[in-house]
């Protein structure tokens, strides 16, 4: 058997670097990620990335196996890869393992830290400086020891939302390969959900109405999850809609939906807000991400909770849509499947 036909069996981009320099071997999966016709070519022009030269030109002269990444790219992806670089015989071996996933893992993993880390930092920081300036200048201060009672038990609450929020997230991803089987009566959970919001509506100047065509539809889901869905679909219409406004929640009755490509349900959650760009509506169930930074720390969102929804609508193997345009306000529908 030719190496040719050796290296074009192996599950993973190998090729053979003769003793001329020239690649004498290459299977189609390196072909993938270098491009065709690689058989004949000089390894520098076929390679190219000074790293995995460098680790060839050391092999070559040390005889010892190297280590080493190639940085690639698929289509709009940046690729990574673990290169092994080994002595084969007179020439030099060398094989690729896609590290891709990995590498966007640990840096999801390192971009939750951080900003886990800021989110806390903040009040964090507020607290430590108004308990010194109370233990301080403003001991003896009445009015002022209860504004900042006031805002340290204001920050402390975002803290316990934040830690409440990132423990629900984490509950939520271990569950979400098991699909839920209890049955839900959908209009009676809106219907509670809605009537537990009533005086967060009224503080905001806002009512809310629920259309629900048909009742006791039975659905196979997490009650629990789903009362989390629609309080932080719902609360938000409140809390970024317009005072004076109506919040209209709408439940469909079980018929074909489209985007599920079964029987389901549809339930849309729509205000009469700002809205927002388009460019933000793909990126608003990414963990932190905020359209308004600022606002929303204002009005206490911890920048988890369409995250959340996400995962949970995931497990339920429903569909979540977001549609907004710009003074045009925001509508979200939950698709769920009926069996």
């Amino acid at each position: 058997m030719t190496p040719q036909a050796i290296i074009q069996a192996l599950p993973m981009p190998v090729a053979l670097i003769g003793a001329d320099d020239r690649l004498t071997a290459a299977n189609e999966h390196l072909e993938q990620v270098l491009g065709p016709d690689l058989v004949g070519k000089h390894y520098i022009t076929a390679l190219r990335q000074p790293a995995l030269l460098d680790a060839i030109s050391s092999v070559r002269q040390n005889d010892r196996r190297i280590v080493t990444r190639y940085l690639g790219r698929d289509g709009a992806h940046d690729t990574t890869y673990q290169v092994v670089v080994d002595r084969a015989g007179d020439g030099v071996i060398i094989s690729f393992e896609d590290q891709t996933v990995a590498e966007e893992a640990g840096k999801m993993r390192r971009d939750f830290v951080a900003n886990v880390s800021h989110e806390l930092r903040t009040p964090l920081t507020a607290l430590l400086g108004f308990i010194e300036t109370l233990g301080g200048a403003a001991r003896d201060d009445a009015a002022a020891r209860d504004r900042f009672l006031a805002i340290m038990s204001h920050e402390a609450s975002r803290m316990t939302r934040l830690v409440d929020d990132l423990l629900s997230l984490s509950r939520v991803e271990e569950d979400e390969r098991v699909r839920p089987r209890e049955n839900v009566d959908l209009a009676a959970l809106l219907a509670s959900v809605i009537k537990g919001l009533g005086p967060q509506a009224e503080a905001a100047d806002i009512e809310v109405f629920l259309h629900a065509e048909q009742a006791d539809q039975l659905l196979p889901g997490d009650a629990g999850q789903l009362v989390q869905v629609f309080t932080n679909l719902i609360e938000n219409a409140i809390k970024y809609g317009s005072a004076g406004g109506r919040v209209d929640v709408t439940l469909s009755p079980v018929q074909l939906q489209q985007r599920l490509r079964s029987k389901g349900v549809e339930v849309v959650v729509a205000d009469q807000g700002e809205g927002i760009a388009a460019h933000h509506i793909a990126r608003l169930t990414e963990r932190f991400y905020r359209v308004d930074s600022h606002r929303s720390r204002e009005v206490g969102g911890t920048g988890l909770g369409l995250a959340i929804v996400k995962h949970i609508v995931n497990r339920h193997r429903g569909r979540m849509v977001i549609e907004s345009e710009e003074g045009q306000g925001m509508r979200v529908s939950v698709l769920l499947p009926a069996d």
